[in-house]
């Protein structure tokens, strides 16, 4: 029997600018295990995702997976464009940590309480990929509280963050400093795939760097991690 899978989040989610981890779990199952919808936006934050839930309660999924963080987690950098962020996605307040853990707290009480669906919440990517550096720290605080919404709410916790620093500790790559990317520079990668046929892995190859390829969005490797964790407690219906 096939299960149905709602994945949440963010531009991660959403596959434009990072590899598609929904493309990567579904080919660990069997053809047919598996039916994935995808309900990513690019740029969302904790808020954002709790305002669009109609159409996930209305999809009926078997199995929820929630990958939402990353942009609050940013904010909370210095330097970090909070002003711009909260014009272009409407944010009613300042990002903060108390925020994210109420909308996050939010987003499982309602999909709890409408849909009969089992629920996990993914601990973040790491940003950049120095974990000694502000951003991976930061990162790191956010997936904290991320698995005290999973416990609170009787959530199923997923460890992407620490499978994916376990796997930088091993890489022991080069401590490339950490650059948010503008929104110029996500077209910028776009503009590489499509005009110089360049892959993702081969721009983060270019730059670097081990897990993103621009210390957020996920080359192939960052993203076989996610579809890892995912894959591990996928729950399988029995016919």
């Amino acid at each position: 029997m096939t299960t149905r899978v709602a994945c949440l989040g963010d531009s991660l989610t959403r596959g434009q600018l990072s590899v598609d981890y929904l493309d990567l779990l579904e080919r660990r199952r069997p053809p047919g295990a598996v039916r994935l919808t995808r309900f990513g936006v690019n740029g969302d934050f904790a808020h954002n995702l709790a305002r669009r839930l109609d159409a996930v309660v209305a999809d009926a999924p078997d199995v929820i997976t929630v990958l939402i963080g990353t942009n609050d987690a940013r904010a909370s950098l210095a330097g970090y464009p909070v002003e711009r962020a909260m014009k272009r996605k409407q944010l009613p307040e300042r990002p903060s940590a108390d925020w994210f853990q109420q909308c996050l707290g939010t987003v499982v009480e309602r999909l709890r309480a409408q849909t009969d669906a089992t629920i996990a919440l993914l601990s973040l990517p790491v940003l950049g990929q120095r974990l000694d550096g502000a951003a991976a720290r930061a990162s790191q605080a956010y997936s904290r509280m991320i698995a005290e919404v999973a416990s609170t709410n009787k959530a199923a916790y997923l460890p992407l963050h620490e499978r994916q620093a376990e796997e930088l500790r091993r890489a022991d790559p080069s401590p490339v400093p950490y650059r948010d990317p503008t929104p110029a520079a996500s077209v910028g990668v776009l503009l590489q795939r499509a005009l110089l046929r360049r892959s993702l892995d081969a721009i983060s190859r270019r730059r670097g760097l081990v897990l993103t390829t621009d210390h957020i969005h996920q080359n192939s490797r960052g993203a076989a991690l996610v579809a890892e964790v995912i894959d591990a407690w996928l729950p399988t219906r029995s016919a």
